[in-house]
């Protein structure tokens, strides 16, 4: 996951509201998780192509181990800030649950 994925999942720029979130409404909340989607589609790309590379490096057929290591990593990182957005966000969820009316 690159810099600019990352951008995505935050979300879009442009005029936020008091709370720091979009104030578009519902049309909002269907961007959020079409972003949402393609960040998680973004982190499976990442992981095939780690494990293509990985399969390859144990037939012999990779040139450059270096590729495999550079797959592997951007892997690892793409997940563990997948992990964390996630973690947040059920985090935040429970937040606003505990909140009384």
């Amino acid at each position: 996951m690159n810099i600019e994925a990352i951008g995505r999942i935050a979300g879009p720029t442009g005029p936020l509201g008091p709370t720091g979130v979009q104030a578009s409404g519902a049309a909002g909340g269907a961007d959020f998780a079409d972003t949402l989607a393609q960040g998680v589609e973004q982190l499976q790309a990442t992981q095939a192509n780690a494990d293509g590379l990985a399969v390859k490096a144990a037939t012999g057929s990779l040139t450059d181990v270096h590729d495999y290591m550079i797959a592997s990593t951007q892997a690892s990182l793409a997940t563990q800030l997948t992990t964390a957005v996630r973690d947040k966000a059920v985090a935040a969820f429970t937040e606003i649950m505990r909140m009384q009316a």
